[in-house]
């Protein structure tokens, strides 16, 4: 396949819209119209893991983890991270990153996170913004004969669309005013004369991408010259199955001893740091994969907060508002992802890409 369509893959597990603003996902390195037949899937893209790229002869790394964080004011062989970058480029290797995009992707890091702590619902904390949930409400005013006419330009143009249904609309009726001078050569009535028409307002949905053509859609077929009409921002939609992090309400309260254990099994790790609160049965998870903290303050309600790593002074406020917290380790709540990321490229790329999970990626420190 080409690069351009394995990133057009990537992306329809995880839509780049999905990205927190600060971050740095998508395409760090790599001509989109290369070949590509082999990839290697890591966390953190380290010297090691790309000498097991070059060892593989993989075209292309996705690092979870942007290698490219900071914009580079240089390109030595001195800085680890330069010289990274510097010698994927040299040998072809094209590097891709999806990072808070992959957490946020319904079936991404934090579904898969939530996944093994036990049945019961789940629902996100920061609700991620539709596909195109930041829309305007259009309203204009047409002669009644007109009306469908209009409308039908309106949603032709994408106007209307909610769902799985188009051609939606509201219309009321009404009377409008004018009075042209003569320099004006209204489509109804007479210059230097007031009239008054009977006119529907009709109100449309429109999509942010169909602004444009919509107001352009209007404009032709509307009978007047200068048609009357507003443009509303309506506050953004969300996606309730997208977004940064997951509160889990299990269907039956545990032990945080019994939670404990089912994190250390699901993560495949053998040690966790508990920070106790005063819960003593655990019903509602908080989580983020990474570094979470942020989302703390938002996920509501809980007894128990689990992402990988917090500072000291947020875990003793956490703990003094009764919230247990297990910090299980960074990348340690989002390396063992990894295998359900490469079945689902697999899906995507079919035979044309061999998909590997690195060996060599591992989290820089352990517990010994």
């Amino acid at each position: 396949m080409k690069l351009r369509e394995v990133i057009r893959a990537c992306e329809a597990i995880a839509p780049l819209r999905l990205a927190e603003p600060w971050d740095q996902v998508g395409l760090h390195v790599g001509d989109p119209r290369a070949s590509v037949s082999r990839g290697l899937l890591c966390i953190d893209l380290t010297e090691a893991v790309l000498d097991e790229a070059i060892t593989q002869k993989a075209q292309l790394v996705v690092a979870y983890h942007p290698p490219i964080f900071k914009p580079l004011d240089r390109l030595t062989t001195i800085d680890v991270k330069q010289r990274i970058i510097l010698r994927a480029a040299r040998k072809g290797i094209a590097v891709y990153s999806p990072h808070t995009a992959l957490d946020a992707a319904e079936g991404g890091v934090n579904d898969w996170l939530a996944a093994g702590l036990g049945k019961g619902e789940v629902r996100t904390i920061k609700p991620a913004v539709a596909a195109d949930g930041r829309g305007f409400k259009l309203v204009t005013f047409v002669p009644n004969d007109a009306l469908e006419a209009v409308r039908s330009a309106l949603c032709g143009a994408g106007a209307g669309q909610m769902g799985g249904y188009d051609s939606c609309s509201f219309t009321n009726e009404g009377h409008g005013t004018f009075r042209g001078d003569q320099t004006t050569s209204p489509a109804i009535g007479k210059p230097g004369r007031l009239e008054r028409v009977p006119e529907q307002r009709l109100e449309v949905h429109v999509p942010s991408s169909c602004l444009e053509a919509v107001v352009a859609a209007l404009r032709v077929s509307h009978p007047y010259e200068l048609p009357a009409f507003d443009i509303y921002p309506l506050e953004p939609q969300t996606d309730p199955h997208t977004g940064q992090g997951r509160v889990v309400e299990l269907a039956s309260a545990v032990s945080l001893t019994t939670l404990v254990n089912r994190v250390k099994q699901h993560l495949g790790v053998k040690t966790i740091e508990v920070a106790k609160g005063s819960a003593g049965k655990v019903k509602r998870i908080g989580l983020c994969a990474g570094a979470g903290v942020s989302l703390l303050g938002d996920a509501g309600p809980i007894d128990v907060f689990l992402t990988g790593e917090m500072r000291h002074h947020d875990m003793l406020d956490a703990v003094s508002k009764g919230v247990s917290v297990l910090l299980a380790g960074h990348t340690q709540t989002e390396r063992p992802y990894l295998p359900t990321y490469k079945r689902l490229l697999t899906k995507q790329t079919g035979r044309a890409v061999s998909w590997q999970v690195s060996k060599a990626d591992r989290a820089p420190s352990v517990v010994r």
